[in-house]
């Protein structure tokens, strides 16, 4: 969907602001007064921003190992490698020892995106400028090859808590996003392809909930099989986001769906993608454990070039199960509209 361009840029940042609370900090405020061409763009003035709030407390740093040989005792010593130097009567020791260093891994993941960034030709020159400057300070950080970093690896706690929004940033910019020309050359894709879009999209959606409409305790909860036999080899099932009325017990289970197409058509005949609607059902059914109709359903498809498709209501099984579209292609103003009226929608049902 972003290839077409059907989300304004814009957007993508007011998304990334709710998904990463982050953003939502004063330092970032100049951010929304911008107007941005393409996403690459966005990212470079994120991390610009981000960067420099990180100089002004000095760069993290972690105790790295190292080994070395010297001829004092430092750290542990190495004693098989030591008793080697000594047979070629070597008179240092094989030591390993830990020292704090700037030269660790998100450092390193920083320092990486950013050259990236540089080197790619729809970054305007006043972000360009930023980076650059902020460069200056990893001279003695490593970079990596990015088909090898191991994101699964990042752990944050109260020391590195800053780091969080930027290796996600890292993350959208590197991940799966670089692509090879016939030339053999290395270039940035032009936008987020559609599998990181979809999990930034669920994410907003639930982060929106939480922070407008937070009486109704939106969460992306797990939804328990309704069964009294074995749970051997049955899928788990979670909800992108579920509202919770306290006053009636009634529920809405939302299941976001970033996709470039909504209807499937078979022998000549539109209908909804049928997968999508199944799961949907499924949730609903299942977390209407007493089967009354309270539990309500959601599938809330990011809007396409299917223009004709308005949405759509059932009431399946005693539940009412819905189809609509977002409009992502707005001014956000619309689209904060469009999410408040689907909640004001179903409290009025």
């Amino acid at each position: 969907m972003t290839k077409d361009k059907s989300i304004l840029i814009k957007n993508i940042y007011y998304m990334l602001s709710y998904a990463y609370q982050s953003l939502k900090q004063e330092k970032f405020k100049k951010i929304e007064t911008e107007s941005f061409e393409n996403i690459q763009d966005i990212f470079a003035a994120i991390l610009s921003i981000g960067i420099a709030a990180l100089l002004k407390k000095g760069l993290n740093r972690e105790y790295i190992e190292y080994r070395d040989k010297l001829s004092t005792l430092r750290g542990k010593i190495d004693l098989k490698e030591s008793l080697k130097l000594i047979i070629c009567k070597d008179r240092r020791l094989a030591c390993y020892f830990d020292e704090l260093s700037e030269n660790h891994y998100m450092n390193q993941i920083l320092k990486t995106t950013v050259l990236y960034l540089l080197n790619d030709n729809d970054v305007q020159r006043k972000n360009k400028d930023m980076l650059k400057k902020a460069i200056l300070f990893f001279s003695n950080v490593n970079t990596l090859e990015p088909s090898a970093i191991n994101w699964r690896s990042l752990h944050f706690h109260r020391n590195n808590a800053s780091y969080r929004l930027l290796m996600s940033i890292c993350y959208l910019v590197l991940h799966e996003l670089l692509l090879t020309t016939e030339d053999g050359k290395r270039k940035l894709a032009a936008f987020i392809d559609d599998q990181q879009m979809s999990r930034l999209y669920e994410k907003f959606i639930l982060e929106y909930y939480k922070r407008h409409f937070p009486q109704y305790r939106p969460s992306a909860k797990e939804i328990k099989w309704n069964t009294t036999g074995t749970m051997d080899f049955l899928p788990n099932m979670y909800s992108d986001c579920m509202l919770v009325d306290s006053v009636s017990g009634r529920k809405l289970i939302i299941d976001a769906k970033y996709y470039g197409k909504i209807l499937q058509t078979h022998y000549d005949v539109e209908t909804i993608q049928s997968n999508n609607l199944y799961q949907i059902f499924s949730y609903v059914k299942n977390e209407d454990k007493d089967n009354i109709g309270f539990v309500d359903g959601l599938l809330l498809y990011a809007k396409t070039d299917e223009y004709r498709f308005r949405g759509v209501t059932y009431n399946l099984g005693g539940s009412q199960i819905s189809v609509k579209v977002l409009d992502l292609n707005r001014d956000f103003s619309e689209i904060r509209e469009q999410l408040d009226l689907i909640v004001n929608e179903w409290i009025e049902k």
